[in-house]
């Protein structure tokens, strides 16, 4: 299809929905999608996430009365132009799967009456069985508030941050990836934000984890917001070279950070004055904070493990792999890992690389794997020329709704990825390792976007390398039978099968992480929190709690990976940002 004709018809539909939008008929509106499209909208339309399929839930969403005005009326959407001259100019494109569904997709701009603020939507298009052209998806996502645009530099200036009183509106607990862009897009917007961080070095969150790690997508990917890696990183980052970066990025980005600094007690909430009376161990100093927003950045949870019987009885060495330090130790010992998911094979594979005696992988479910070279095929295949700002790459990826993007990986998109990692998978399953693409049994395959949206990518193997280690007998499998107990020498199964071991480490995961915010918050608060559940995906298939109302007041949580802060993080801070001007 011709640019012209691309053009052409994006223009007609968008000055249609525009006409629809500035006059507020909803049924107008409702009308240029398909009948069962798609609308995810980040708070243009209200101060919240949404996604709707359908037209009765799109219409629904829309008429909704809102200060006594229907929705669509209330918010205003105008001003609709077309993005000629960028990435996202109208261009053709094509959805994985058997259907082979193509259309015209591309990106515009608007302006929102109520609150005055800018925004960018995002569609794709198809024709219906009239040969006219609907909406399969919609995306808008509001940009900035009028008049409180983000800065290119911190708004609030060089200031020092080693006082030990704190006037500030914002405490951010926890200095990883995600505390540390939140706290810079804060200050982008004008709200300077505390960072209160447990270890001793910005970056020891990565630093002092397992000696091999590195991060297991492209670094173009987990790129730090405002603040690309120099081209002279290798594609995989390792994590003393992630953990430097961290560092010099707080310096960079001007962050104020307390180090070793923790929190000493149960913060309280005083809805009168709706501040937050915290008490911070700074040093060796206590001091009472009062912010108006507390951010919980702690991290995606604390190591889960798992008790059996006698396993004060084993005598060798037995920690769970968060506390892996060192494998060349264990040159020449029997090394028995307990779990089948990514620190697990990047610690078999350490083992085996420091001459370990013999390696055995306890694998006690199906694990769902992608080859490094799948993933970079179809996950994480950029879009883009080089030199495009990643930034346009998370608004493009965002703009699709997470659950009908599931929908696609059901109906054909899984079995394409399955195809390309063909003899991977079938010298796994020759070995005994079980291989799964279901989140439950009969759920339909839904591939590695649902293990991460569901279970943060619990359940799954990126494989840099050691699925041939498997392959091949380097790392042996045992599967197929639970773990009865240990013994002075090792695990017995169920089944009375026996495993001798020096080393068992067990790679069981982490605990979810509303347990780590019970334990800071107490469970008066915690039990405020709607829905109950952090992460996985709601009934319209949004993220649950992160970045968005947690159902407390002055609370926000944040977790996940480089490119949900770097996206979501400017979402918390519009949210915060309209809280403190009294427009949301």
């Amino acid at each position: 299809m011709a640019s012209e004709d691309l053009h052409e018809i994006s223009a007609n539909w968008i000055k249609s929905l525009e006409l629809a939008s500035s006059t507020g008929d909803a049924t107008s509106f409702v009308s240029h999608f398909h009948s069962d499209g798609w609308f995810r909208d980040l708070l243009c339309f209200s101060w919240n996430f949404r996604t709707l399929s359908g037209s009765d839930q799109i219409r629904g969403f829309l008429s909704e009365v809102v200060d006594g005005k229907p929705r669509l009326e209330h918010s205003g959407l105008r001003d609709f132009k077309l993005e000629d001259h960028s990435v996202n100019a109208p261009s053709p494109f094509k959805l994985p799967g058997p259907q082979g569904i193509e259309g015209v997709q591309g990106g515009f701009a608007f302006t929102i009456t109520k609150p005055a603020a800018i925004g960018r939507g995002f569609f794709r298009l198809t024709q219906d069985a009239d040969g006219k052209w609907k909406a399969l998806t919609l995306f808008t996502n509001m940009q900035d508030l009028v008049g409180h645009e983000e800065s290119s530099a911190d708004k609030r200036g060089i200031y020092e941050c080693r006082k030990t009183t704190w006037e500030e509106d914002v405490e951010q607990i926890g200095g990883g990836q995600c505390g540390l862009m939140s706290a810079a897009r804060l200050g982008r917007l004008g709200i300077r934000a505390l960072v209160i961080e447990k270890n001793s070095r910005v970056g020891d969150s990565w630093g002092q984890r397992y000696p091999n790690l590195t991060l297991h997508t492209p670094a173009y990917q987990n790129s730090m917001l405002y603040s690309p890696y120099p081209t002279t990183f290798p594609n995989y980052i390792p994590k003393g070279k992630l953990a430097h970066f961290l560092d010099s990025y707080a310096v960079d980005q001007e962050l104020c950070i307390w180090l070793s600094s923790s929190i000493a007690a149960t913060p309280v909430y005083d809805s009168s004055s709706a501040r937050w009376t915290v008490d911070v161990q700074h040093g060796d100093k206590r001091v009472v904070l009062n912010p108006k927003h507390l951010v919980l950045a702690t991290g995606s949870g604390s190591p889960r493990i798992p008790t059996w019987n006698g396993m004060d009885e084993f005598q060798g060495a037995l920690y769970h792999s968060d506390f892996h330090k060192d494998a060349e130790q264990f040159r020449g010992k029997r090394i028995v890992v307990v779990g089948a998911g990514n620190a697990s094979g990047d610690i078999c594979q350490d083992f085996v690389a420091h001459g370990a005696a013999e390696v055995t992988m306890v694998q006690r479910s199906a694990t769902f794997v992608i080859s490094s070279s799948a993933a970079e095929q179809t996950q994480f295949k950029m879009p883009f020329p080089d030199g495009i700002p990643v930034e346009e790459l998370d608004f493009h990826n965002n703009s699709m709704p997470l659950a009908f993007l599931l929908q696609l990986a059901k109906s054909g998109g899984t079995q394409h990825l399955k195809m390309l990692d063909k003899e991977l998978h079938d010298g796994l399953r020759k070995v005994g390792f079980n291989l799964t693409w279901e989140l439950s049994p009969g759920s339909g395959e839904v591939g590695v976007a649902a293990f991460l949206f569901d279970r943060l990518a619990s359940g799954t193997m990126l494989d840099t390398g050691y699925g041939k280690l498997i392959v091949e007998g380097r790392v042996k499998i045992k599967q197929g039978q639970d773990i009865s107990h240990f013994d002075k020498d090792g695990i017995t199964f169920k089944d009375g099968s026996k495993l001798s071991a020096d080393v068992i480490v067990l790679a069981t995961g982490i605990e979810p992480i509303m347990k780590t915010t019970r334990a800071l918050l107490g469970n008066e608060i915690t039990d405020q929190l709607l829905p109950s559940r952090v992460w996985g995906l709601d009934s319209e298939g949004e993220l649950n709690q992160i970045y968005r109302p947690s159902g407390h007041p002055g609370l926000w949580l944040t977790m996940g990976g480089f490119a949900f802060s770097r996206f979501y993080s400017k979402h918390l801070g519009l949210h915060i940002l309209a809280r403190e001007l009294g427009i949301a």
